[in-house]
């Protein structure tokens, strides 16, 4: 097995279309699968690839004048986690919906440590709130118990949010944490703007760097990971239930219906029994083909559970 790599910097890309066909050639020569998005604010991506295609394709960031330095995350997979590598260009990095010109990292929130922040959650001061900035089907698996987390499926949501519930925040001090790091960037700088919060911080790293120095933390249950793993088991807590049949259970499936394709959650006996459909009646409109069946996850389903049992 080799590695999947995350990464993101915030930095200024003056042509990236020029910089997107560079990606594109060092990306296809190197055989490498996953998604990154460019835009003239920064990089965000995800690839996987062999161990030697991962070194290279670090090697080539620290040699570049863009993207030297950047946080490179890590975590055991390779190219056959993600179905085709995509490099696109877009107007951010991450969608939040702001004018990335009107709204920039520059006032974003303070950065602590996963050892400084897991100090102030042990700590507990009774001014503290904590703000689970991603969306509300990865939090349902696993989160810091506690948090605020907004009812919402897109991170374009999150400054809504925020402006109802900015009385919570008064002279509150504010942690913020993310997968890796990034959406946190503006949304604190978001929540700075509105000059409400006594302290706005972020976790350094999101979850992904929390949970290596701190697997035992604050973080319960399963991290939502956007690559063929879909969960990576953190701790042995269950925060929800299968959707077919209410036993606790947080493992993530896609309706083998193509026209639905919903995305739901399923113990492993209501998986055998519904076809990896997410009702009797897509299983129905599968079993008698009216409607196209969705193509096989790129890491099928029973691979998965024998990933999560390793991590066990």
């Amino acid at each position: 097995m080799g590695k999947i790599l995350l990464f993101y910097k915030y930095v200024n890309v003056e042509q990236p279309e020029a910089t997107q066909a560079w990606f594109k050639e060092l990306c296809g020569n190197l055989g490498l699968t996953g998604r990154i998005i460019l835009a003239h604010e920064g990089i965000n991506g995800t690839v996987g690839g062999s161990d030697e295609s991962a070194a290279q394709f670090i090697e080539a960031m620290n040699a570049h004048p863009l993207f030297f330095g950047m946080d490179i995350k890590d975590a055991p997979g390779d190219e056959k986690y993600f179905p085709r590598m995509r490099i696109v260009v877009k107007n951010e990095i991450v969608h939040l919906g702001i004018d990335p010109k009107e709204l920039t990292v520059e006032n974003t929130g303070t950065h602590l440590t996963p050892a400084q922040a897991h100090e102030l959650l042990n700590s507990k001061p009774e001014n503290l709130v904590i703000i689970d900035t991603r969306n509300n089907y990865e939090a349902r698996v696993g989160t810091i118990p506690g948090s605020m987390i907004p009812d919402k499926r897109y991170f374009r949501e999150f400054p809504e949010y925020i402006d109802e519930h900015l009385d919570e925040l008064k002279d509150k001090q504010v942690l913020m944490f993310c997968s890796g790091g990034i959406r946190c960037e503006r949304a604190s700088a978001y929540v700075k703007e509105k000059g409400v919060s006594q302290e706005v911080y972020q976790i350094e790293g999101g979850i992904h760097r929390y949970i290596e120095q701190f697997p035992d933390g604050h973080f319960k249950g399963t991290y939502y990971v956007f690559d063929g793993r879909i969960g990576v088991k953190v701790s042995d807590d269950i925060l929800t239930n299968c959707d077919i049949c209410s036993i606790p259970c947080d493992f993530y499936v896609n309706c083998m219906n193509g026209r639905c394709n919903k995305q739901f959650i399923a113990c492993p006996e209501c998986i055998e029994k519904h076809q990896e459909c997410c009702s009797t009646t897509c299983k129905e409109l599968v079993e008698t083909e009216a409607v196209p069946v969705r193509k096989k996850p790129v890491i099928a389903v029973e691979e998965r559970f024998k990933l999560l049992e390793a991590q066990q």
